[in-house]
């Protein structure tokens, strides 16, 4: 059996038990997305009849497979309660429907939602640059992208139930603890390790900043990380990184190189100075352009951390994705940008 006669074989017993519904359950239009790294991501309709005729409801299985590159730092459940607590919010972002932590019952460890209507062009492939680039001329996206990342740094965290995620001590115990996490999953790929990454790390432990404002951090916001509808951001995804701690940290990622090519448009799509104006305005957060340097010498950390953990996958078998033999080369390009930063 193909693996999307066995989604639909599966999907179709899940669906009709947990809505109860006494008819057929059909699924149809399935399709697996080829992107993303951490998790198997599969699109579907489910179609049963009810008295106004035909129902359908788009839906999105995400299925840990247990060898993706985050390992045990992205947590499907997790993702599910984070979910549900932003459906009271004003953060576009997908309704959550189950989690499943029983393997055998959809094939692994699963988060079922709702699938939204929208295009996520990769900012990697000249397509998608050119994509970007147009909707920027267009003046919409770059307002609707600027207020999404506004609104999750809006939110009430504690109000919508998201103090689960913990909640640092004042200080630097925010940066310390990211440090401490990234070290983790760097110990935990058996990579033998880097001189610079050491230096590296040294230096983030003694200039950790303090913040005396927390908010929720998506951890990973730019454009690649949501749907788009009629130039208007109509879902973000990827709620894999998610922390409380401070806002400059996702400011940081808007604003780094790594997320951007051949063009001065944050994140492939907004021009700067729009970005401080709006952001300032809408959030009442100061952009602190220094504590943003060190939070992209910690991002220098944690794409390495990304890097070594996909090499040490593939090295030991536990995953044959080819993407992830290359990127043995990708942690030298991320701390040859650290080692520039640094004063090399």
């Amino acid at each position: 059996m193909s693996a999307a006669l066995e989604i639909e074989a599966m999907m179709a017993s899940y669906v009709r038990e947990r809505l109860e519904i006494d008819d057929i359950v059909t699924i149809e239009d399935v399709t697996r997305i080829a992107v993303g790294w951490s998790h198997e991501t599969w699109l579907f309709d489910a179609v049963w009849p009810s008295t106004e005729g035909e129902h359908r409801r788009g839906m999105c299985l995400r299925r840990d497979p247990g060898n993706a590159l985050l390992r045990q730092t992205s947590d499907l459940g997790e993702q599910f309660r984070v979910l549900r607590c932003l459906e009271s919010t004003d953060v576009p972002a997908p309704k959550a429907y189950w989690y499943e932590p029983d393997p055998d019952v959809l094939g692994a460890p699963a988060l079922v939602m709702e699938k939204v209507s929208g295009e996520c062009p990769s900012p990697w492939r000249k397509t998608g640059r050119e994509y970007y680039s147009a909707a920027a001329d267009r003046g919409v996206l770059p307002l609707s992208f600027t207020d999404a990342l506004a609104a999750i740094h809006n939110v009430d965290w504690r109000e919508a139930g998201l103090d689960f995620l913990g909640v640092p001590d004042a200080g630097n115990s925010f940066a310390r603890s990211e440090i401490t996490k990234w070290r983790g999953l760097i110990d935990e790929s058996g990579h033998s390790g880097h001189p610079v990454l050491d230096d590296l790390t040294g230096w983030l432990e003694a200039h950790a900043p303090s913040t005396d404002r927390l908010t929720l951090v998506h951890g990973a916001y730019r454009t690649g990380n949501v749907l788009i509808s009629h130039d208007q951001v109509s879902a973000v995804l990827d709620w894999e990184l998610q922390v409380i701690g401070d806002p400059m940290y996702d400011v940081a990622y808007m604003l780094t190189e790594l997320n951007r090519e051949g063009t001065n448009l944050l994140s492939n799509v907004v021009p700067r100075e729009l970005f401080y104006e709006r952001y300032q305005s809408m959030t009442g957060i100061e952009i602190d352009d220094e504590i943003c340097r060190y939070y992209q010498l910690l991002y220098a950390m944690r794409s390495a951390a990304f890097w070594m953990s996909a090499a040490g996958l593939y090295a030991d078998g536990s995953n044959t994705d080819l993407r992830l033999a290359r990127t043995e080369w990708s942690v030298t390009v991320a701390l040859d940008r650290a080692a520039q930063e640094l004063g090399y």
